[in-house]
């Protein structure tokens, strides 16, 4: 199998709460096609995940938020889960982040609720974009075009629904990201 994505660093930014599908499916998509995919998180050390309406199983932080430099990644996932983006758009490092990793012109893949972080940071205005559908008007709000479609992409950005949609989120995120293998 050729490696796509191979010497791609990506970086997966998750708080306690993110919704574990988002975070496991993706991360294997990814590292099976070549990427070094790192957890970074505001929590030290394991950081756990939500999974039908429960607490799920804690996952190793491979780098801490404040320790995380944008130049460092070449692009961007954020899973969703309620709790996860939700508390993510509250940091103001996390919302720097993202606003640094958007500035350099670099992929990022949202599903679910991920995308909510994305208003914070600002870098949905004039965007088409989806999500989970109670956040359309949190994103029409926030400048964007909201879609109900499986997976949208916009430039650098390529966001989704839920976790129903993971195949074509997964899909479309490695097209992308194989863009930006230098």
């Amino acid at each position: 199998m050729q490696k796509k994505l191979h010497g791609l660093k990506v970086a997966l930014l998750v708080a306690d709460g993110f919704e574990r599908s988002e975070m496991v499916e993706p991360r294997k998509a990814l590292q099976e096609a070549g990427a070094s995919v790192e957890l970074v998180s505001p929590i030290k050390n394991n950081v756990k995940s939500w999974a039908q309406g429960n607490w799920a199983e804690s996952y190793h932080v491979d780098t801490q938020l404040d320790k995380a430099i944008a130049h460092d990644y070449d692009a961007l996932v954020l899973p969703g889960g309620v709790i996860n983006p939700d508390h993510l758009r509250c940091i103001p490092r996390a919302i720097e982040f993202i606003k640094e990793i958007y500035n350099q012109k670099k992929p990022i893949a949202a599903i679910c609720h991920g995308p909510w972080t994305l208003i914070n940071a600002g870098v949905v205005i004039g965007k088409h974009v989806t999500s989970w559908p109670s956040l359309k008007i949190d994103l029409e709000n926030g400048g964007a075009h909201w879609v109900d479609k499986e997976v949208v992409r916009d430039g650098n950005l390529v966001t989704s629904r839920k976790p129903e949609d993971l195949t074509f989120f997964n899909d479309e995120m490695i097209k992308l990201f194989s863009e930006y293998v230098s």
